[in-house]
């Protein structure tokens, strides 16, 4: 019986402690009404301009950006590629300027694509690697063909080990086309780098990945070679 009571008399004095801190918020937040007001008004202005910045500020740099690019792309269509990369001077300002300008925006990454691609058309392998770096996206498909031309310009290049790095990236995207075709090219430059046991790895990965690839159809001439 006297252990009940001991038991009660902990539970009073633990109701009593929440009560007392209890009273003590209500009390600090009666003190501090006009502190709390200016916070909860202070957050209120924070979201509304980040409202206001995404509706009148980064929406319409996203659709200018978008307009610029529409009008690059009609020449690098065209195969016009120093228009597609400077402009035309009247009113297209080309992908280098769209890809500095609207950086910060998906935009600017697509025109940085574009650009890349433009400068490994013209046999600018150097300018075609700083701004296929620039690139990146969640698609299957995109990135990992940005990822392997990036990996063609750095071979152009001689720089084999960005090379292959980047077509290891362009593999794993898992995509069916790109992924075996980049283990291959990847699989090669490891072989002229001596890497044999990686060129291996790259080669058996297509045979047992890609088996109804096209590059799968020859790769067991390539495993006998890094073997």
């Amino acid at each position: 019986m006297a252990k009940k009571k001991e038991e009660f008399v902990k539970e009073d004095e633990q109701l009593q402690e929440v009560n007392e801190a209890l009273t003590g918020a209500g009390k600090w937040i009666e003190d501090n009404a006009n502190l709390i007001s200016w916070i909860v008004c202070g957050i209120a202005v924070v979201v509304i301009g980040i409202i206001a910045i995404n509706q009148y500020i980064i929406k319409p740099k996203a659709l200018e950006a978008s307009n610029e690019n529409a009008k690059a792309v009609v020449y690098f269509m065209a195969g016009d590629f120093d228009k597609a990369l400077n402009g035309d001077e009247a009113e297209c300002i080309g992908f280098e300027a769209i890809a500095e300008e609207y950086s910060l925006y998906q935009q600017g990454e697509l025109a940085a694509l574009y650009a890349g691609i433009c400068y490994y058309e013209k046999g600018d392998y150097e300018n075609a690697a700083k701004y296929l770096k620039k690139f990146s996206a969640d698609d299957l498909n995109i990135d990992p063909a940005a990822n392997q031309l990036l990996g063609d310009a750095y071979v152009e290049l001689g720089e084999y080990g960005k090379a292959a790095s980047a077509f290891e990236n362009a593999a794993k995207s898992g995509n069916d086309m790109i992924a075996p075709m980049s283990l291959k090219k990847a699989g090669i430059v490891y072989l002229h780098e001596g890497q044999k046991a990686k060129a291996l790895k790259a080669f058996k990965a297509i045979k047992e990945n890609y088996p109804s690839s096209a590059e799968a159809q020859d790769i067991d001439k390539y495993i006998a070679i890094a073997e």
